[in-house]
C-alpha cells in the first residue's frame, strides 16, 4: 500500500516544476476566459456572433496547448528523475516564517494581476470581435471596396454582423461554415474579383433588416429634390422635385400603397430570376390578403417553373445595397457640385469629371494620379478648375477599386430605375397573365411618385400637387432610364 502511495506521489511529483506550471497555468487562464466570455454572451442583449470563436474555439485551444505544455514538462521532468534520481524538492509553506509569507503573498499577487489581465483582455478583444476593424481589416483585408463604401452607407454605425449573420446560434453556424472557405480562398489568392453578389444564403430580412425597421410603420410621402447637372459647357442645372409615395402595406396603420406595398405585410410576392444579378425577373406570382393568387409573366417565358428556385420577395430586392452603396460617377459628381465642392461655373466640368471617373485604371494610384494630371492639362493649370481635383480624387477612391475590380458597374442597384432596370424588372408593361387581360402597373411616373417641379430658377416655384408630366433634358426618349444611364452620365 505504502508502494502504491509512492508511486502515486512520483508519477505527480513530474508536474513540480516551471514547464509544467506555465502550461498548468495557461490551462486555468483559457478555463477564466471560457467562464468569463460565457458569462458576458449569456447577459449580452444582442448576441456577437464572433465570441463564439472566442468561447468555444480560441479558450479551448488555449486549454489544450496548456494541457500539451504541462505534460512535456511533467515527461522532461521524469526522464529527469530517472536518470538521476533526485526526486523534486517538496513544497512546504510554513506561515510562520516571514520568508514563506512573503513568497505566498508574491504568489497571490500575481495570480490576481494573471486573472485581472486576463478579464481585461477578455473585454476588450469581445468589443474588438464587435468592431468593423476586425470585419473589415483584420480578418477581411480582400473587403476593402465593401469597407469603404459602408463607412459612407446610412448604416455605418450597424456592426457587420447584425446584419451579415444576426442573432442565434445556426446561423452562427453557417457563417463559420462559409467563412472557413473565404479565409482559405483569401490565403490562397483564389477568391473572386470583384466579390460575387448576391450572397445567396443571405438571411431572410424579417430575421435581420426588421430587428431596427418596423415593417407596418406607415411612411406615407416623402418630400425629395434632385439636384442635376447638365453635360454642356456651361453645366446647366437641372432640378426634380418630387413625392416618393412610399407609403405602406398594413391597413391597420395607413392607407394601403406606394412602393412599400410590395411588403410582405399584406402581400406575398414570389418571382423567378433567370440570372445572377436578379435582373432579369420573367415570372411573378402576388398573393393578395384574401388569398387570391394571380401570375404574370413575360411573353417569351413558356418554360416550367418547377424548374427554377421561385424567391419570396423582401426588403433585399430592391433595398440591395442597404451599406455597400457603390455610387455612379454622375450622382456622384452632381452631388459634389451642389454642395459647391467642384466649380460648376469651369466650363465643361460636369463632363470631364464624369469622363475622367469612368476610365479604366490598373490601380488606385493610377487613377487618382491620372485624375490630377488630366485635370491639370485640361484647364491650363487654372485654379478654380484645380481646386476641384481634390474631390473628384476623394470620388474615384471611394467607389472604385480597380484591383478588385469593383465600382458601381459591377454592383447592380435595384432602388428606383435610373441606372439599372430596377423597378421595370417587373413593371415593363410586358408581364401580363395567362389570357392577357391584366398587367403589373406600367411605366407611369406617377406610379410611385409626383413630380411637384422640375426645371431651373423660376421653373422651381411653380409647384402642382397633381403632378407634372416627366419632360427629359433635350427631349424625350422612350426607352428604359438605364439604357442610356449605364454610362455612368
Amino acid at each position: 500500500m505504502a508502494n502504491e502511495d509512492n508511486q502515486s506521489k512520483s508519477r505527480f511529483s513530474a508536474f513540480r516544476n516551471w514547464i509544467s506550471m506555465s502550461g498548468v497555468a495557461i490551462m486555468v487562464g483559457g478555463l477564466f476566459a471560457f467562464v468569463l466570455f460565457f458569462i458576458i454572451d449569456l447577459f449580452t442583449h444582442y448576441p456577437n456572433p464572433y465570441l463564439g470563436v472566442l468561447i468555444y474555439l480560441v479558450c479551448p485551444i488555449l486549454c489544450v496547448i496548456g494541457a500539451i505544455v504541462a505534460v512535456i514538462g511533467a515527461f522532461l521532468e521524469h526522464r529527469r528523475i530517472k536518470r538521476t534520481g533526485i526526486e523534486p524538492i517538496k513544497l512546504v509553506i510554513d506561515l510562520t516564517r516571514p520568508r514563506d509569507r512573503k513568497i505566498l503573498l508574491t504568489v497571490i499577487g500575481v495570480v490576481l494581476f494573471f486573472f485581472l489581465f486576463i478579464a481585461v483582455a477578455s473585454y476588450h478583444g469581445y468589443h474588438f470581435t464587435e468592431s468593423t476593424t476586425f470585419c473589415g481589416e483584420v480578418c477581411h483585408k480582400v473587403m476593402k471596396p465593401e469597407m469603404v463604401t459602408y463607412q459612407h452607407s446610412p448604416h455605418a454605425r450597424v456592426s457587420c454582423t447584425e446584419c451579415h449573420i444576426g442573432p442565434g446560434a445556426s446561423w452562427f453556424v453557417r457563417s463559420k461554415i462559409s467563412g472557413a472557405y473565404q479565409v482559405y480562398a483569401t490565403i490562397a489568392n483564389k477568391y473572386q474579383r470583384p466579390i460575387p453578389t448576391p450572397i445567396k444564403n443571405l438571411r431572410p430580412a424579417q430575421e435581420t433588416c426588421e430587428q431596427c425597421h418596423w415593417p407596418k410603420k406607415f411612411v406615407g410621402n416623402l418630400d425629395k429634390t434632385y439636384n442635376y447637372y447638365l453635360s454642356d459647357e456651361t453645366n446647366p442645372p437641372f432640378t426634380i422635385r418630387m413625392l416618393m409615395k412610399v407609403g405602406g402595406a398594413d391597413p391597420t396603420h395607413g392607407p394601403v400603397g406606394g412602393i412599400h406595398w410590395h411588403m410582405n405585410v399584406a402581400n406575398k410576392i414570389e418571382y423567378i430570376a433567370t440570372d445572377t444579378n436578379r435582373l432579369v425577373i420573367p415570372w411573378v406570382r402576388v398573393t393578395n390578403p384574401l388569398g387570391v393568387v394571380t401570375e404574370y409573366k413575360v411573353k417569351s417565358f413558356t418554360n416550367d417553373v418547377s424548374n427554377y428556385v421561385i424567391r419570396k420577395m423582401d426588403c433585399m430586392d430592391c433595398h440591395n445595397r442597404p451599406s455597400h452603396i457603390f455610387k455612379s460617377p454622375n450622382d456622384s459628381v452632381n452631388l459634389a457640385m451642389s454642395l459647391g465642392k467642384i466649380d460648376s461655373s469651369v466650363p465643361w466640368m460636369k463632363s470631364n469629371a464624369v469622363y475622367l471617373l469612368t476610365q479604366d485604371y490598373k490601380s488606385e494610384d493610377e487613377g487618382v494620379q491620372t485624375i490630377a494630371a488630366t485635370m491639370a492639362k485640361i484647364y491650363n493649370n487654372s485654379p478654380k478648375a484645380l481646386a476641384s481635383i481634390a474631390t473628384i480624387q476623394d470620388i474615384y477612391t471611394n467607389n472604385f477599386f480597380p484591383e478588385m475590380k469593383a465600382s458601381w458597374k459591377a454592383y447592380p442597384n435595384q432602388i428606383g430605375h435610373k441606372d439599372w432596370p430596377g423597378c421595370f424588372r417587373c413593371h415593363d408593361e410586358k408581364h401580363k397573365t395567362t389570357d392577357g387581360k391584366k398587367a403589373i402597373k406600367a411605366k407611369e411616373c406617377n406610379t410611385c411618385h409626383i413630380i411637384l417641379a422640375q426645371g431651373t430658377g423660376d421653373e422651381l416655384d411653380k409647384l402642382n400637387p397633381h403632378g407634372q408630366e416627366f419632360k427629359h433634358p433635350g427631349g424625350d426618349y422612350d426607352i428604359g432610364c438605364a439604357e442610356c444611364h449605364s454610362a455612368g452620365f
